[in-house]
């Protein structure tokens, strides 16, 4: 735990040294002043809007710009920055009571950091490997799991790169074979996901790998139930969960899948550079190492094994641990409340003004992304006009979709805002 007390005193001391060192004032007078103030728990109950306004406090991205791309990247708070500081103040003193301890802990079990993160996303602290984004623990699975030319991997077409490219690597290389179902947009229900996966899997199909929120329209798909019909039928689950940490409550052993990877830079905002990977503790024995050093074959050191890949950035996972307390703080009940709410009304008022769906209308099936369709509208423009005359940064894909993620410390003034540009860009390309 990391006290206010320590906070103050540590950066009082790192403000100073960054003055010496020519580091620019605003920084220096960022560490130096005490954080705004979490907002009292009895506030949301009386006014939800304003607990929500005074928590924007926290992040640093100005008052005058609104922030819709949290999908992509989030922005860490006050209580995430000052621990990555503290890490480091306390780190680069060179001062551990070990001389063989340095602050690289390149070989570290990092139980410190494993364990919070272990309770928050629900499994034990053997089946986690701290790792640096979800794309690199899904190269961990992509190379990692024995298959043979022609063993099958069945995935969805709307995979991030990150998840998918592995996977096509491994097919290129070793010739295993890469097969995709469509998902509708919008998935209607959890039903028509099963029946297309179910329908897939062949005699030869060993592993399933799914996002568990889709990078390409958000909808979130029923991982619980497709795990389960992987189990059934003898073949491993994979999940790239890189969206769901920090977005909605998560719980792994809930969830019964065999692998699982995230990255908590983006709903959990975490510092870029931290993220996890998950291994059923039945399966552990079954994943071979990517990165190799001391420690690979030791089976005692279960999913920590895949952790130990030399040098590391020690302090981004004070931010990472940082992070899990202040979601704690909050509420993970709240927050997910709020990111449906956000989304919700973003997409009804979209789908007002012309926009096509791409969410799903199961309310089950979406959370904090809403992907619309805005047809003749072309991304690439709409999102150059809304920042470079709107302050507004959105995010989608060619040739019109637009996809708004909508996190707790987005405002309700924030949404309106970007809606009455939408409707100013709409009007006067109507006008042309």
């Amino acid at each position: 735990m990391i006290h206010r007390r320590g906070f103050l005193s540590s950066f009082a001391g790192i403000a100073g040294a960054a003055g010496a060192l020519g580091v620019a004032p605003k920084w220096a007078a960022l560490l130096q002043q005490e954080a705004p103030k979490l907002p009292d728990s009895a506030l949301y109950g009386s006014n939800d809007e304003a607990y929500w306004t005074e928590m924007r406090k926290q992040f640093l991205i100005p008052t005058d710009e609104v922030y819709l791309n949290n999908g992509t990247v989030g922005s860490s708070p006050m209580p995430v920055l000052r621990a990555v500081f503290d890490g480091y103040n306390d780190t680069e003193k060179m001062a551990q009571s070990d001389p063989e301890d340095y602050p690289i802990w390149g070989y570290g079990a990092w139980n410190e950091f494993r364990d919070p993160l272990a309770e928050f996303v629900g499994c034990t602290r053997d089946e986690l490997a701290l790792v640096r984004n979800a794309t690199e623990a899904n190269s961990y699975i992509a190379n990692g799991l024995d298959m043979k030319p022609g063993d099958e991997v069945l995935m969805t077409d709307q995979e991030h790169p990150g998840g998918e490219q592995p996977w096509n690597l491994r097919a290129k290389r070793y010739g295993i074979v890469v097969k995709k179902i469509t998902l509708p947009k919008p998935v209607p229900n959890a039903a028509a996901v099963l029946n297309l996966f179910n329908d897939a899997i062949t005699p030869r199909t060993r592993v399933l790998f799914f996002s568990h929120i889709t990078t390409v329209t958000g909808v979130v798909l029923p991982a619980k139930e497709l795990s389960a019909l992987a189990r059934s039928k003898g073949i491993l689950s994979a999940v790239d969960g890189a969206h769901v940490a920090g977005m909605m409550r998560l719980n792994l052993h809930e969830l019964g899948c065999d692998m699982y990877t995230s990255s908590p830079h983006k709903w959990l905002q975490a510092p870029k550079g931290s993220g996890f990977l998950y291994v059923r503790d039945e399966v552990i024995d079954r994943l071979w190492n990517t990165i190799v050093t001391a420690g690979w074959d030791e089976p005692k050191l279960r999913a920590e094994r895949f952790q130990r890949i030399g040098s590391s950035n020690v302090p981004a996972l004070w931010g990472m641990r940082a992070a899990v307390q202040l979601a704690n703080q909050i509420g993970m009940e709240r927050i997910e409340k709020r990111h449906r709410q956000m989304a919700d009304y973003i997409l009804k008022e979209m789908v007002q003004r012309g926009a096509e769906s791409w969410t799903s209308p199961d309310a089950a099936l979406r959370c904090a992304i809403a992907s619309v369709n805005v047809a003749p509208i072309q991304i690439t423009e709409i999102e150059n006009w809304m920042w470079k005359t709107k302050k507004i940064r959105i995010r989608g894909g060619g040739p019109s979709k637009i996809r708004l993620s909508t996190p707790y410390y987005l405002l309700r003034k924030d949404v309106d805002r970007y809606l009455a540009a939408f409707d100013e860009y709409k009007k006067g390309k109507a006008a042309a």
